[in-house]
């Protein structure tokens, strides 16, 4: 089953905002089961947000370019990490 890290990413920036928002902090972990893809995914996508300057990685906190992201996508449906597999009925 293959992994969309770009949707990864905006679950990574929406759930680290709603945590800033709270005054809590989450891991890694937290993250990659409330989205149910592995922690190694989810690690890989905050270096590469850190890279970018949207995610603060030894904090886990957003910066104000991955706030700006996760506002916008405030209201959205974000889509699935998985892609879910269709079963196949033979004929």
């Amino acid at each position: 089953m293959n992994i969309d890290l770009h949707s990864v990413a905006a679950h990574v920036l929406v759930t680290l905002a709603r945590a800033q928002a709270r005054g809590r902090a989450v891991r890694l972990d937290e993250i990659a089961e409330s989205i149910e893809v592995r922690r190694e995914d989810v690690r890989e996508v905050v270096s590469q947000l850190h890279a970018e300057g949207h995610v603060d990685a030894y904090r886990m906190r957003v910066t104000m370019s991955g706030l700006a992201i996760a506002a916008a996508l405030r209201g959205e449906t974000l889509r699935a990490p998985r892609a879910r597999r269709i079963a196949r009925v033979a004929a």
